[in-house]
């Protein structure tokens, strides 16, 4: 097991990537509680406890996965709570009858909530404790790849509007995340490789070396490989700690995490969050992110090419047909923008990025252009038929 610490100046918790850790979970989350207390002599002692309402967030295909040993590390009674999975029950509707269920179970200030499931979960589960009694204390359980490497890690929570992704959230920190490999050994292979993209997007932003592993290591990553994962894993959660360290509140340098992700979430929302991982939305957004850092001359042609390849190595993405003054509309709504300023993350060679707020519309529809014709759908058979005829 690694352990990465994530200091800003509001919270200060560990990250803790290995495997077996769902075995232990229950004692290891009263020990985070105990030492946030300065409750030394109850650790000496072994008897730290749980408070009286422990909640757990989380999806009935995980739960029926991993239920048994979940509560089996757990001494105290929990209280389960159930999200479907999809983008689209990322909401508020689902929120409120969450925080219903809550209520009605005796939920109070000192209840704890844990999040276990991927990245829609994580994200449910933070802004129901920052939410919930005006704010409660919980952990980040991740159980896929996306979720470990990513959404897990720096308080970001939130839910989706029928206008836009995560227009309503709150910054509101885990008291700890424990990411368990073992737990991606379930996981899809689609899934697995829309969430190497979020870690190709780390090494684009932030890690030359991390770049160079995804190249070189890449069958053995796809395949599961668990010293490939962990070196990937804890590399991009490093990446991720210094930069929410550094800037907690996405004020200035923690825009550069959002690389490829303007396009990739106007992505989600114009297909309705229905056709694409949002791993594989990214993966397009920063194809288009790319090709315009390409044209801007912050990336050369060579490191463009070489970047490409390295996307193409974690595919295959999913095709698209939409319309791309209408993805350009949509992004719009980005949470980045100011005012009238439209603000996109740009990759500055390789291990580097900036964020700029002179792109015009014009320049993003060309990349949106470039992007969508990367990803044309195959023809359909009798299409195909006609074209042969």
């Amino acid at each position: 097991m690694q352990i990465v610490k994530v200091q800003t100046p509001s919270a200060k918790y560990s990250v803790y990537a290995g495997t077996g850790l769902l075995d232990s979970l229950g004692p290891r989350i009263a020990r985070t509680l105990a030492e946030r207390d300065g409750l030394g002599r109850s650790l000496a002692r072994g008897d730290a406890r749980l408070p009286r309402r422990v909640f757990v967030l989380t999806s009935p295909e995980i739960w029926s996965l991993w239920s048994k040993r979940f509560i089996h590390s757990f001494q105290s009674e929990l209280v389960v709570l159930l999200l479907e999975a999809g983008e689209r029950h990322k909401n508020l509707d689902s929120v409120e009858k969450l925080l219903r269920q809550m209520a009605k179970e005796g939920g109070d200030r000192s209840s704890l909530l844990i999040a276990f499931g991927g990245g829609i979960v994580g994200d449910v589960g933070g802004f129901l404790a920052a939410i919930y009694m005006r704010g409660i204390d919980y952990i980040q359980v991740p159980t896929t790849f996306l979720a470990q490497v990513d959404s897990s890690v720096g308080g970001k929570t939130g839910v989706n509007l029928p206008e836009g992704k995560n227009l309503v959230g709150a910054f509101h920190h885990p008291l700890a995340v424990f990411a368990d490999m073992e737990l991606l050994s379930t996981l899809p292979e689609r899934e697995l490789r829309a969430g190497l993209f979020e870690s190709v997007k780390a090494g684009i932003i932030r890690d030359r070396a991390l770049v160079r592993f995804l190249e070189d290591n890449a069958a053995s990553i796809l395949a599961g490989d668990p010293a490939a994962l962990e070196k990937v894993i804890v590399a991009s959660i490093r990446i991720k700690a210094e930069v929410v360290g550094k800037d907690e509140h996405e004020g200035g340098l923690r825009m550069i995490l959002n690389l490829g992700h303007t396009l990739g979430h106007a992505i989600e929302s114009v297909t309705g969050y229905k056709l694409l991982l949002h791993g594989e939305a990214i993966g397009w957004g920063l194809i288009a992110a790319l090709y315009l850092g390409w044209k801007r001359s912050s990336i050369s042609e060579a490191q463009f090419e070489r970047l490409m390849r390295l996307i193409y190595l974690y595919g295959p993405l999913p095709a698209l047909k939409i319309n791309p003054q209408k993805l350009v509309d949509a992004s719009a709504k980005d949470k980045k923008h100011r005012g009238n300023r439209r603000r996109f993350v740009l990759p500055v060679g390789i291990g580097d990025a900036a964020v700029v707020e002179d792109v015009t519309e014009a320049e993003l529809l060309e990349a949106a252009k470039y992007m969508l014709n990367l990803a044309k759908p195959l023809p359909e058979p009798a299409e195909m038929a006609e074209a042969h005829a």
